[in-house]
Parts: C-alpha cells; structure tokens; sequence
C-alpha cells in the first residue's frame, strides 16, 4: 500500500489546469484538480454525464451556473452538483494553488 499527500507532486508553474485521476472503481471516480488562476473558457460549460461532489481542499474559486446565482468557495467548502446541470469556474485565486478534490458518481 502507498501512500500519498494530496498537496505534493503540483508543478510550480500550470500552463493549463491540472486533472489527476487519483482512483477510479465501480462507477466512480475520484480526482484531484489543481487551479492557479484557471478558468473555464469563456462561453463554455461543463454538462457531465455524471454527479459530482466538490470539495475545496486549498484557495478559493467562483463557480458559475447557467441561468443562476454563482456560488463562492473558500477551502472547507463543498458542493453537489447533479449531472447535466451547466455550470463552469469563472474564477480562481490568481496568486495561490486552488486544490479541488471532486468525486464523480
């Protein structure tokens, strides 16, 4: 069995957005997603296929949802999002890593 740290092994420098698939079993997938600065392009949306549980490990970050209010998180913070409901980061913390810890179900 090893053992890992959710905050080692980020690059210091993220030309894009970093995914890293930490498990995936049984119809779930767990990842780690590191931000500095990252958004989602402009005009697009994710629209997933699954559920997705979110939890803000390190940063902050604005997620914005089609047709509704965005919603702030500050690390600690987590979300649900239901599959097919649109949404996109509008914002991360530009000076700091944001570390995302999403569960897709």
């Amino acid at each position: 069995m090893n053992k890992s740290n959710i905050f080692e092994l980020i690059p210091s420098t993220l030309k894009d957005e970093l995914f890293e698939e930490l498990i995936s079993k049984d119809g779930i997938k767990i990842e780690r997603i590191v931000s500095h600065g990252h958004v989602t392009p402009e005009f697009e949306w994710y629209d997933q296929r699954r559920d997705e549980w979110v939890i803000l490990l390190q940063g902050e970050a604005i997620i914005s949802f089609l047709n509704e209010d965005d919603i702030r998180l500050k690390a600690g913070d987590y979300i649900n999002i239901p599959a097919h409901k649109k949404h996109r980061v509008s914002w991360t913390k530009p000076d700091e890593d944001t570390v995302w810890l999403a569960i897709y179900y």
